[in-house]
């Protein structure tokens, strides 16, 4: 019989053989072939050491943490570093907003020129941590003003006579006197106001002499003759004289353009006796327009702002940008009583939201 195709002949012939001959196919197995034990024991086989991985993966993970870490301590030492500066040059931006009449004047006004470029890098440094935290968008213009951009035509300013001390914002319209249009809103809500603010100045109003001590409140004068009560000071307000004109507050907390988040803000009364004269001067900036509500306007009054010559009426509204070179006068007789405006500092109405951020961060008043 032929058992070529029994499976049992085929297993009694593998375990014959296994028995009569040593090394043959009976005995096959994987220690018979090395380089195939190799190939199949390959995939399994870490490709490093499991320590050495592990070591390697930490101190990856260590250099990431330690980059990381020194990035946001170089990132906080520049802002504190921008802040500290700032603080330290506080009075560049003029003091109490760098005003002529409501705040002292200016450091970059005329007479003291060449304080903006001194600037410069402070501005662009918390320019920067501005973008760093929030984003550049919209910032070309104030990026421009913060490297120390020329002045309108390309010089320091329209025939010398527009020079802002501390910051010129580029391409905004530049007039001395602007229309009521530009501000209406705010500009009728102070004249509804009128009323109410002259009941205020009649609260805290004094005679002025001068051989008294000033009364609570009051600052000391600018100059001979002009004296001052802030509401808001380079953008704080100043609460124990809000409580005294509750009116005006009012008033102002109604605005929609007021200045009162950075230190070219500021609000309140403003007084210059007969005789008294503030002599030609700028303010800090081009971004803002003061806002100058008449209350007394006796006969021989003058403002002149960029060579054009206007006068104060009782109940209306007078737009100036004082960033031009400006002049006020009293030339009225004792008998005819002090000059009083009520002044206020308004967003120049083509600054944009996004630049008011950002500048409002940039010249933003001590804590």
């Amino acid at each position: 019989m032929w058992k070529g195709n029994s499976p049992g002949g085929n297993q009694g012939a593998a375990m014959e053989g296994t028995r009569g001959q040593q090394g043959g196919q009976g005995n096959w197995g994987l220690e018979d072939d090395p380089g195939l034990l190799a190939r199949a024991s390959l995939p399994i086989m870490p490709a490093w050491p499991l320590p050495l991985a592990s070591s390697a993966l930490t101190l990856l993970l260590g250099a990431l943490t330690s980059l990381f870490l020194w990035y946001c301590y170089r990132l906080g030492s520049q802002d504190m570093q921008a802040l500290g500066d700032e603080r330290q040059a506080r009075s560049v931006s003029g003091g109490p907003g760098g005003c002529s009449e409501a705040g002292r004047p200016s450091p970059g006004s005329a007479g003291e020129p060449g304080e903006g470029p001194r600037t410069e890098g402070l501005v662009s440094r918390r320019l920067r941590a501005y973008a760093r935290r929030y984003s550049w968008a919209g910032m070309g213009r104030v990026r421009r003003a913060a490297q120390g951009g020329p002045g309108p035509g390309g010089g320091p300013g329209v025939l010398g006579i527009q020079r802002p001390g501390l910051l010129f914002l580029p391409d905004l319209p530049s007039a001395p006197f602007m229309p009521r249009d530009a501000q209406r809103h705010d500009v009728e809500l102070l004249e509804s106001s009128f009323p109410a603010i002259l009941r205020d100045f009649g609260a805290v109003s004094w005679d002025f002499s001068g051989t008294t001590p000033l009364p609570r409140g009051w600052s000391p004068p600018l100059a001979p003759g002009c004296y001052q009560l802030l509401l808001y000071q380079a953008g704080q307000c100043q609460p124990s004289n809000c409580r005294l004109c509750p009116g005006a507050y009012r008033a102002l907390r109604g605005l929609r353009s007021f200045i009162s988040a950075n230190t070219f803000g500021n609000a309140g009364f403003s007084v210059l006796l007969p005789g008294a004269r503030l002599e030609a001067r700028c303010g800090p900036t081009n971004v803002r327009v003061r806002c100058h509500l008449g209350l007394k306007i006796p006969p021989g009054c003058e403002l002149v702002v960029g060579g054009e010559p206007q006068c104060w009426a009782e109940g209306h509204c007078l737009l100036v940008d004082d960033s031009f070179l400006h002049t006020v006068a009293h030339n009225g007789s004792p008998e005819d009583g002090p000059r009083v405006v009520f002044i206020v500092d308004l967003w120049h109405p083509n600054v944009a939201g996004a630049e008011r951020q950002a500048l409002d961060f940039v010249f933003a008043p001590d804590p």
